[in-house]
C-alpha cells in the first residue's frame, strides 16, 4: 500500500503542476481545439451535402472526430514533453537515486493531467455537441462500457507509445524531431487524420497490424457500433495487449539506455 500511495502521491502533484503552468496546458488545448474545428470544416466541405462517404454518413464522421479529439487531448504535448524534458536536463539523474520506478511513475503523473485533460475536453465536446446537432451516440449500456475501456487503453497505448519516444533522447540532444515524427506517425497510422478505413487496402491491413490503432480506430469503432458485441470486445482486448507489450518494451529500452548512460559515465 505505500508503493502505491507513493504513485498517487505523483499523480496528484503533476495534477497541482498543471493547474500551476495553466497558460502552458491552455496553448496545448487550444491547438488541439483549433485541429478539432478546421478538420471539422474540412470534412464538411469534403462531404458537401453527400449523405454517405466511405461507409461512414456526416453524422458518424462528426462524431469520429469528436472521439478523435477528446482521445488525443487525453494525453497531451504537455504530458509528453515531461518526459523527455528529464532526459535532456539531466533530471533523470535524480529520479534514479529515488527508491520508484521511473516507468511507473510517469504513468502516474500522465494519470494526473489526464484527469484535467479529460474533464476539460468533455466540457468542450458538450459545447461542441450543441452547436452541431446530429451526433451519432452509442444506443446499449454494453457499447458504452466498452468505449470507457477503450478509452483507458488507448490512454495506455498512447503512454506507451510517447515512453518509448521520450526514452529514444537519451541519445538524441533534443527533443523536437522525435516528437514531430512521433506525432505525425502516430496521426497517420492510428486514424487521427482519416479514417483507417479510406486508406488503400495494403495500408489499412498494415495500420491494422500496429499498435497506433489502439489509440483511435478501437474508440471509434466502439463508439460507432462499426461492428458486433464480440468483435468490438476483442478490439478491446487486443488494445490491452498492445499496452502490455509496449510496456514491456519500456522497460526493456529503460534498463539498456540507463546500462549505456552507467558505462559512459553521463
Amino acid at each position: 500500500m505505500s508503493a502505491v500511495r507513493k504513485y498517487i502521491a505523483i499523480s496528484n502533484r503533476s495534477l497541482q503542476n498543471v493547474l500551476s503552468y495553466r497558460v502552458s496546458y491552455v496553448i496545448t488545448f487550444a491547438s488541439n481545439l483549433v485541429s478539432l474545428i478546421t478538420l471539422f470544416f474540412l470534412w464538411n466541405g469534403i462531404y458537401g451535402g453527400r449523405p454517405e462517404l466511405g461507409a461512414y454518413s456526416w453524422e458518424e464522421m462528426k462524431a469520429y472526430l469528436l472521439v478523435t479529439f477528446f482521445a488525443n487531448s487525453m494525453l497531451s504535448w504537455y504530458s509528453e514533453t515531461a518526459i523527455s524534458t528529464k532526459i535532456l536536463d539531466g533530471s533523470v539523474a535524480v529520479d534514479l537515486l529515488k527508491p520508484i520506478n521511473f516507468q511507473k511513475a510517469r504513468l502516474a503523473e500522465s494519470a494526473g493531467s489526464v484527469l484535467l485533460e479529460g474533464g476539460i475536453s468533455g466540457v468542450m465536446i458538450g459545447a461542441f455537441i450543441i452547436f452541431t446537432a446530429g451526433i451519432q451516440l452509442p444506443d446499449s449500456l454494453l457499447q458504452w462500457f466498452l468505449f470507457i475501456l477503450s478509452l483507458i487503453g488507448s490512454i495506455l497505448v498512447k503512454f506507451g507509445v510517447v515512453y518509448l519516444a521520450a526514452l529514444l533522447c537519451f541519445w538524441s540532444t533534443g527533443s523536437l524531431g522525435i516528437v514531430w515524427t512521433r506525432i505525425a506517425v502516430t496521426n497517420l497510422l492510428s486514424g487521427a487524420l482519416v479514417p483507417l478505413s479510406f486508406f488503400p487496402g495494403w495500408l489499412e491491413r498494415i495500420a491494422l497490424l500496429l499498435p497506433f490503432q489502439s489509440i483511435i480506430y478501437t474508440p471509434t469503432m466502439i463508439f460507432l457500433g462499426k461492428a458486433g458485441a464480440g468483435e468490438l470486445a476483442g478490439l478491446v482486448l487486443m488494445q490491452f495487449f498492445w499496452a502490455a507489450v509496449l510496456w514491456f518494451a519500456g522497460r526493456l529500452l529503460w534498463s539498456w539506455a540507463v546500462r549505456q548512460v552507467t558505462i559512459h559515465g553521463g
